[in-house]
């Protein structure tokens, strides 16, 4: 527990103290964002403000990690794991995907990065090399990082993918879950506000795996729901430091913002918490801990399917958050009641994850 509340705390300071100096720079070099005219006029007045501060969440992840594994070896722990690094990787190379795509809008100086197929082409390439990654690195108790069944709370015994399967399962979820806190990063505080709430949710995931782990000495009735993950440990640790990065983030993000995480931010973290629920084999509950992203994804699916087959408008504007800006709510107001959303949906998680426990170990 103490190896996991370093790294929070490590990631918290280092994107506190590097977001102001990022605000800086990109102020003195015009990385401002870039505004879509057929939104609400009043965000208008954000056109210019500092974009692409998603990079002092990754940063600050890779510090946390970095600090925290380094205390855990100098007490007698192991080092980094398997699991640790494909979830670093994944991170940070939808990041850099979300990276380029900011860097051009703001070269081209409208609200259009990368091409549709140049930004696919860098998601799936990243998310069927971390699927493939996943399957490899078995351990001394023959556990790879990834499994090749469906989960919910654990592997789906009734529901087997194969090794093509996974992989394409895999790149659809990571594609969907980056899309869908990239449609949700659309206010100020929104995205990073709600990533606090899952990330902090799969933080006592993690501890809970580690403290009921298959691989450790447990009691018969245990046994029966004890968690078969490769390094729940390690997953916790990545997970509380993108943590305390985005609380840190969140600082200087809260409306009105001083800066903009961009598709740098939005994408790194849609790949973390899509990694997160692979590598910790709760690929369905993510649904209901990540509920506020899947509505907003689903709001721009329905809003894009009804006007294309029926030429109406479900909703004034999508994403979902737009239509009730559009309606009178002030960002403010908007931003708040999400959050509530998203911290009632992690809890809502939080109790399906423990329920599904208790009813297995007969608790």
């Amino acid at each position: 527990m103490k190896i996991i509340l370093v790294a929070a705390i490590v990631g918290l300071l280092v994107s506190i103290l590097l977001t102001p100096r990022l605000i800086r720079v990109f102020s003195r070099e015009g990385f401002g964002q870039e505004i879509r005219e057929d939104g609400p006029k009043t965000h208008l007045t954000k056109r210019g403000t500092p974009t692409m501060g998603g990079m002092a969440i990754v940063v600050a992840m890779w510090a946390g990690y970095a600090v925290a594994t380094l205390v855990q070896v100098l007490l007698g722990g192991g080092g980094p794991t398997a699991s640790g690094w494909l979830l670093l990787y994944l991170t940070t190379g939808m990041g850099l995907v979300g990276f380029l795509d900011d860097f051009i809008k703001i070269r081209r100086h409208r609200n259009l990065g990368l091409n549709k197929r140049m930004k696919f082409a860098g998601q799936t390439f990243i998310a069927v090399s971390f699927a493939i990654g996943c399957l490899l690195f078995r351990n001394g108790n023959g556990l790879t990082p990834g499994s090749t069944y469906f989960s919910y709370t654990r592997n789906l015994a009734w529901l087997p993918l194969g090794v093509v399967g996974f992989v394409i399962v895999a790149v659809l979820l990571i594609a969907a879950w980056s899309n869908a806190v990239n449609f949700t990063d659309g206010l100020d505080g929104l995205a990073a506000g709600s990533s606090v709430m899952v990330l902090g949710t799969y933080v006592v995931i993690g501890f809970f795996q580690l403290r009921n782990s298959c691989s450790a000495v447990l009691s018969e009735a245990a046994r029966h729901g004890c968690y078969a993950v490769r390094d729940p440990l390690d997953l916790a640790v990545v997970t509380a430091a993108a943590l305390g990065g985005c609380v840190g983030f969140l600082w200087w993000n809260a409306h009105p913002a001083r800066i903009i995480m961009g598709d740098t931010g939005s994408l790194a973290l849609g790949g973390l918490i899509a990694g997160l629920s692979i590598l910790t084999r709760t690929e369905l509950l993510l649904v209901v801990i990540a509920g506020l992203f899947v509505v907003e994804m689903l709001s721009v699916v329905i809003q894009i399917v009804v006007f294309r087959t029926r030429h109406v408008r479900v909703f004034r504007m999508a994403p979902f958050h737009h239509h009730f800006e559009l309606g009178g709510w002030k960002e403010t107001t908007v931003m708040v009641r999400f959050w509530l959303l998203a911290a009632m949906s992690a809890t809502v998680g939080v109790g399906l994850f423990y329920a599904d426990w208790l009813s297995l170990t007969g608790g």
